[in-house]
């Protein structure tokens, strides 16, 4: 089965969820500065969630890049992982709306955390069907942020009703971790090329 329909369906979703998330700012009657400071909490919840998308979305691309096949499992694990992020407009607007308060923090930090599950799922799947000497694992390797990511998630969430502001730090910390370039994939690929051009060669 191609990749084509899986890539396309999953930007396409990704493109509706951060169109909806957008239609959730609201702009201001006032027409002078002052009037957007009530708005900040909801203006850094989308930035930080805008920047959430745009690593899955960056990442996601990554991983079916070096996908070959497509099973049926893999298609599931897909729509998991989108239904997670199909969420996060909701805990988006609900924590921005409520000025960053605990609860929403915390389901917030929830949604985050099953996000990473799915994708991992996801990975996993994939690795299953390209098999352990593909381009995906030699990439992935012991994927140590990917280990990290779900401990930051439940250190965030328990801290989120003490310490909402702790739990903020986490989230951004967390971004600003994957956000980082991670040319694992391409690194792999290109070390791979030279070996399959001197197989193709030697046939």
């Amino acid at each position: 089965m191609g990749k084509g329909r899986l890539e396309a369906f999953s930007d396409g979703v990704l493109a509706i969820i951060i169109t909806i998330m957008v239609l959730e700012l609201r702009p201001p009657h006032e027409t002078d500065l002052s009037a957007l400071r009530p708005l900040m909490p909801v203006l850094l919840s989308y930035i930080l969630s805008f920047v959430y998308l745009g690593i899955y979305w960056n990442n996601h691309h990554h991983m079916l890049h070096v996908t070959h096949r497509v099973t049926g499992t893999i298609l599931w694990a897909n729509l998991h992982l989108l239904f997670w992020l199909s969420l996060v407009p909701f805990v988006t607007a609900w924590m921005g709306e409520n000025h960053l308060a605990s609860a929403p923090t915390a389901l917030y930090g929830v949604v985050l955390l099953m996000a990473a599950v799915a994708y991992w799922v996801l990975q996993q799947q994939i690795l299953r069907a390209e098999g352990p000497r593909s381009v995906l694992a030699t990439a992935v390797g012991r994927d140590l942020k990917g280990k990290i990511s779900p401990l930051l998630y439940l250190l965030a969430i328990g801290a989120a009703s003490v310490r909402p502001g702790l739990a903020h730090a986490v989230y951004v910390l967390v971004a600003l971790m994957w956000l980082i370039p991670d040319r694992r994939i391409e690194r792999a690929v290109t070390s791979a090329q030279p070996t399959r051009s001197g197989a193709s060669g030697a046939a």
